[in-house]
Order: structure tokens, then sequence, then C-alpha cells
């Protein structure tokens, strides 16, 4: 026998958001899915400050002071922190339109624009806004089916529109946006400085130690060091200009308040100090995902299994008539079948039987149902 039990499955919203992103933790790490030049970021960082901390930091600490490792220690903790807070947050991911969103908003852009003739192309939806005097040209997006916030672009590797698109950084292997630039940039500068650090110290060892036969190790990290300290200070470098500008690089890529178009940044306070604190410094804004919301989902499922009756019961049939139902009511009684001369059948007195119709004077005789039945 099959036992029908109805289960209520709790289904977080992460499951179902479109998309090319990875989550873990029930939905409280965001990631892209190219994750493995984030996992070379974590190798680097890790085997040279672990290199550095095993072999010349216990000399330095004797030889010329006990804070180098101390600091040491500060600048690594500091920038594995704002890494995986770049490499694990939302960066501002815009959720895409419902239908009926979307539905309403083609029928706004066919009033607007009109019916296009066949062979035609239809011009561009685009709606404009006005900031700090200025107008900023608003573009819809064919894939989420909105029309983008201010500074919002649309990332081909993850799929998402992100609010103040900076650019995809595949070495934290997230998008940087609105609400993870800062941890970006802290991230960048620490690890220059880390990087210096290391590899001064890198070259004060090898001064004092000139004596001593170089190891592999030490000579690894200076490598390791020399290559990195280029890029990572020119990356740092890069996006101090662009913070001091209150510019992304995405807009200093597209030259939108530069070049041609010789229009003025509305963002811009006209002041580094001003800029710098909205960047690194204003209220972050929450999540509009709501990565971790609830939805339910009934799910039925069947158990085969046999129904559990006790010794002396026996399993009813499934459709009994009133003479049937009798018979087994007296077996459960006594435990006996009577017999068939033992059960009363109804008689003829106790049942109501149909009167007849009486003729009336002058009308034919009416042949009855059961007369007719016999003669056919």
């Amino acid at each position: 026998m099959s036992v029908m039990v109805a289960r209520k499955k709790v289904v977080r919203k992460w499951e179902k958001l479109p998309g090319r992103n990875t989550f873990c933790c029930d939905g409280r790490i965001m990631m892209a899915r190219q994750k493995g030049i984030f996992y070379l970021t974590l190798f680097l960082i890790l085997g040279t400050c672990a290199l550095f901390f095993a072999f010349e930091c216990r000399y330095l600490a004797v030889q010329l002071s006990p804070a180098i490792p101390v600091f040491a220690a500060v600048l690594f903790l500091f920038a594995m922190a704002t890494l995986l807070r770049t490499s694990f947050s939302d960066p501002g991911v815009i959720p895409r339109a419902l239908p009926d969103e979307a539905a309403f908003i083609e029928m706004e852009i066919e009033a607007t624009n009109g019916t296009v003739p066949q062979g035609q192309r239809p011009p561009p939806r685009i709606k404009n806004f006005q900031i700090n005097n200025q107008i900023v040209k608003l573009k819809y997006c064919y894939t989420c089916k909105i029309f983008r916030p201010p500074r919002a672009s649309h990332c081909s590797i993850c799929d998402n529109c992100v609010e103040r698109f900076d650019h995809h950084c595949p070495w934290v292997g997230n998008c940087v946006g609105k609400r993870n630039y800062r941890y970006f940039y802290l991230f960048i500068l620490s690890l220059s400085l880390l990087t210096i650090y290391i590899f001064t110290f890198n070259i004060v060892y090898v001064a004092l130690s000139c004596s001593q036969p170089l190891t592999v190790f030490t000579v690894l990290e200076v490598l390791i060091c020399f290559f990195t300290l280029w890029s990572v200070v020119g990356l740092t470098g890069f996006h101090t200009f662009l913070v001091a500008l209150n510019q992304t690089t995405n807009e200093d890529i597209k030259g939108s308040w530069t070049g041609k178009n010789r229009v003025q940044n509305p963002y811009s306070h006209g002041n580094i100090v001003k800029n710098c604190c909205e960047v690194l410094c204003g209220p972050l804004p929450p999540s509009v995902l709501d990565r971790r919301g609830i939805l339910q989902q009934e799910e039925s499922t069947a158990q085969e299994g046999p129904c559990p009756r006790g010794p002396g019961t026996q399993e009813p049939p499934a459709t009994q008539g009133p003479r049937q139902a009798e018979e087994s009511g007296m077996k459960q009684q006594d435990g006996s079948i009577p017999p068939p001369s033992a059960v009363t059948a109804p008689s003829p007195s106790n049942t109501e039987m149909p009167e007849e119709k009486q003729p009336t004077p002058g009308e034919p005789p009416v042949p009855s149902s059961d007369a007719g039945r016999v003669e056919h």
C-alpha cells in the first residue's frame, strides 16, 4: 500500500537567480564561475609570505628588530581580508525584470517609438536622465530587460548588470562594482605595500648574510616580488588616479568624460578629497538581490510499504453490498461464517411495494412493466 507524504522543501532565491555566478555557504558567498586565476592569486600570496616568515623573518627579527615580522603579519592579514571581501561579496548586481515588468517596458517603448516598418533598423532604446544639470543616457539591456541605472554596465562574463561597473577582475574572481570597489582598492594598495616590504627586506637579508650561500627559496621570493611589484604598484597608481577623479575603469576606457566628447564628469565634486571620501568612505548600499530569501515549493513523494495491522484484523473488501456487509459483521463477531439459512432475507411484507394504479371506468388497462419484460 502506498502512502502519499507531502513535504515542503525550502528553496532560496540564489538557487533560481540567472547569470553565471556560483554561490557557496547557502548563498552567503557569491563569485564568478571562472575561479582558476583567483586560486593562483591565493597561491602566490600565501606561498611568498610563508617563505618569508619561515626563513628571512627569523633572521631579521634577531639581527634588526622583532617588529619586522609583526608589521609583515599585519599587512598580510589586511591584504587577505580585503581580497576575500572583494571576491566573496555582491558587487552590485541589478535584478532582472520580471515577465510582467518586461512586458510593460516593451509596451512603453513601442508607444514611444511607434511601429517600425520592416527592413528599417529600430531606434536605440535610450532614456535621457539629468544629473547635476547634465544629460546622461540610460541604455536598455536586452538581456536583463531593464534600463540600466547611470554608470551601470552588463558584464559579459558574469552575465549580469552591475551598478557602477568598474571592470571584471579575474585575479579576484569577481566583478568590481559599487559594493566592493573600496575593498578592491584597499586590497591592491595593501598588496603593493606588502610586496614592497617583502622585496626590500629580502634585499636586506641578502646584504646581511652575504657570507652565507643564498637558498633557492630566497631567490624565488625575490623573483616573484620583482615581477609582481611593477604590475601591482602600477595598478594601484592607476586606480588612485581614478578615485581622485571619481571615475571608473569602464568610463576611462570608453572615454566617457574625456577625448572627443569633451563632457564634464557629472559625478565629480571637483575636489580630490571629496571624491576620495565618496568612493572609499561613503555609505555602502545594501544588496538588492536578496540571495537568501525563501521560496517554498511543495513536493509530494510516495512511500511504498505494508500497512501495519493487528494480529486479528483483516483487510476489508473494496466494495460491499448490504448482504456482504452483514455477513462480514457476523463473521467478525463470532469468528465463523454463518450458514446461508442463518442470514435473514428481507421479507416482502417489510419492504414497501409500489402501489398499482387502479384503472378508471372506461379506460383500457395499462400493462405493467414486468409484464412487458416477460413478453420480450
